[in-house]
């Protein structure tokens, strides 16, 4: 695991290359997952800046996600976002997946929504649905550790009053979402039908590659998050269909004008409080 003095640095070195570029100061970002970036493309007045630019930024390798941090507004609201992460399984270096987070708390974000494509578990789920994260699994069996801060025992991951604004607006903008437990694996490889019975049982609502040590260490940091599944497919197990990514950036190239009027609404609701 890197030391956490060589970790600090690279930080820095980022936020230098980012500052220099940008005179956003943005409080609020979001993490855009698999075919999910064109939201990034609506903020107005965006400066873009390629994360393969970045020092230190880790590189992401997987369709769908555009390696880049736009700063840009919705209104008056200062937003930065994340098109496209990096995963566990591209790196096999737990230090890449948390590395943005890291950068979004040097710059001042304290607001954090995440979002991703995942498989639907539940039994009313199909692909095409939103569901609002309540909770989450992590079963990469990876534990994230921060530098100087410890989670308090007891404190929720994602913050409930963002999870009722997220409610409130879908019902606003007449947006069917549903809400669950999301559970997070490693990958690449696609869960057996076999996981899937486990994972059910143990209560997961649905699962994918990413997600969970990002919100685990942007909750010890001190960030207010929320997180927003998109349902791209069924799991094994619960469909007969042969899994692939290229079905995953499909599903959600369709859900993409219900997904952006979601996020459009939550940003302008967070943003009068």
């Amino acid at each position: 695991m890197a030391d956490s003095e060589h970790i600090q640095s690279n930080v820095r070195d980022s936020i230098k290359f980012i500052r220099k570029r940008t005179v956003e100061r943005p409080r609020l970002a979001i993490i855009l997952g698999s075919g999910l970036g064109e939201f990034a493309n609506t903020l107005e007045n965006a400066t873009v800046i390629p994360t393969s630019a970045i020092p230190h930024y880790p590189k992401s390798t997987v369709p769908g996600h555009g390696g880049k941090l736009v700063f840009g507004r919705l209104g008056s609201i200062k937003v930065l976002a994340f098109q496209g992460r990096v995963h566990f399984y591209e790196t096999g270096d737990i230090e890449t997946i948390l590395y943005p987070i890291r950068v979004a708390w040097v710059l001042g974000i304290r607001t954090l929504i995440v979002t991703n494509a995942a498989g639907g578990i539940g039994s009313e789920l199909r692909p095409g649905d939103l569901m609002v994260i309540t909770d989450q699994i992590n079963l990469s069996f990876e534990r994230p550790y921060t530098i100087g801060s410890e989670r308090a025992r007891g404190k929720a991951l994602y913050d409930e009053s963002l999870r009722k604004t997220i409610e409130g607006v879908a019902e606003d903008r007449r947006i069917a979402i549903a809400k669950g437990v999301y559970c997070g694996v490693k990958g690449p490889s696609y869960e057996t039908a076999a996981e899937i019975r486990m994972a059910r049982h143990i209560g997961a609502d649905a699962v994918g590659m990413s997600t969970v040590n990002e919100v685990s260490l942007a909750s010890r940091l001190g960030m207010r998050v929320a997180g927003i599944s998109c349902i791209t497919n069924l799991s094994t197990g619960i469909s007969d269909q042969k899994l692939s990514h290229h079905e995953v950036t499909e599903v959600a190239n369709l859900v993409k004008h219900s997904f952006t009027s979601l996020l459009e609404g939550v940003i302008r609701e967070i943003g009068k409080k």
